[in-house]
C-alpha cells in the first residue's frame, strides 16, 4: 500500500511516470523501506495506464464489494405496557444471580 501511495504522491507532484528511484526516495523521505519487487511489480502494472483511468476502474470494482448491511433491526416497543415489568423482571433476575455467585466465592476482594 505504501508503494501505491508513493507512486501516487509522485504523479501528484508532476511526474507523470515515476520511476522506481523516485518512489525509492519518497520512501526514504518518510523512514519507509522500500521493497524492490513490489516496486517493479506496480511499475509493471501501471505501465501505459492512465492513473485516473485506473482510480476510475478501481472504484468500479470498490463498488460491487458488498459494505455491511446485515446488522438485525430491533424495533423498541412504543409504549410502557407490558413490556417494561419484564424487562425490569429480566433485571433483578440476573442481579440477583451475580450477588449469588459473589457469595459463593466466600470472599472479598475489600474485607
Amino acid at each position: 500500500m505504501k508503494v501505491i501511495a508513493a507512486y501516487l504522491l509522485a504523479v501528484l507532484g508532476g511526474n507523470t511516470k515515476p520511476s522506481a528511484d523516485d518512489l525509492k526516495n519518497i520512501l526514504s523521505a518518510v523512514g519507509a523501506e522500500a521493497d524492490d519487487d513490489r516496486i517493479s511489480f506496480l511499475l509493471s502494472e501501471v505501465e501505459g495506464k492512465d492513473v485516473t483511468e485506473l482510480i476510475a476502474s478501481g472504484r468500479e470494482k470498490l463498488a460491487s464489494v458488498p459494505s455491511g448491511g446485515g446488522a438485525v433491526a430491533i424495533a423498541a416497543p412504543v409504549s410502557g405496557g407490558a413490556a417494561a415489568p419484564a424487562a425490569e423482571a429480566k433485571k433483578e433476575e440476573k442481579v440477583e444471580e451475580k450477588e449469588e455467585s459473589d457469595d459463593d466465592m466466600g470472599f472479598s476482594l475489600f474485607d
